[in-house]
Formats: structure tokens, sequence, C-alpha cells
């Protein structure tokens, strides 16, 4: 599965924490905020996402694009402390 995150925390120490997880789940930097994976599970996708609701507050927004889910594209946003998933039908 191919994963990207975009994310955009509100404090630096929020920011550093995020990179420094990101680095953990295997994830590659490849803009300023931006990551990609294309060995990342289903299992740890669902660990990062609670990790990074620990990290985060209602200020921070964290983006997942995932594909394929279900055949198609699925992107998933936390923001204000809830995540809601949108799945991409063509």
């Amino acid at each position: 599965m191919f994963v990207a995150v975009a994310c955009e925390f509100a404090s630096d120490d929020h920011r550093r924490s995020g990179h420094d997880l990101m680095g953990q789940y295997g994830f590659k930097k490849v803009l300023k905020d931006a990551y990609e994976s294309t060995t990342v599970s289903p299992m740890a996708l669902s660990r990062l996402k609670k990790d990074i609701d620990n990290i985060a507050d209602s200020y921070d927004s964290v983006r997942l694009y995932q594909y394929p889910v279900e055949g198609t594209l699925a992107i998933t946003i936390l923001k204000e402390k809830k995540w809601r998933r949108l799945i991409v039908k063509t």
C-alpha cells in the first residue's frame, strides 16, 4: 500500500515529534512536511494514527493519502483532534 502523509503542526515541538515519528515508521521525507512509504502495513498505519493522535493537539492537521483502499484512494484527515475518512470514487 502506498501512503503519503502531509503534516501541518502548529508548534515546533509537535513538528519535531511528528517528524521523529514518521522516521520511526519508515516514512521518507519528500517535502518539508510531507512523507511517503510503500512498505507500511495496515496494522502499522493504525498504530501510527494513534501515535499521531497522542502528539497532536486541536491546532494540528494531518492528512494521510492511502492507495489502494477498496480499489480506490482514501484520504484520512486529523483536524481538531477528530479523524475523518474520505473515499474517492471514480
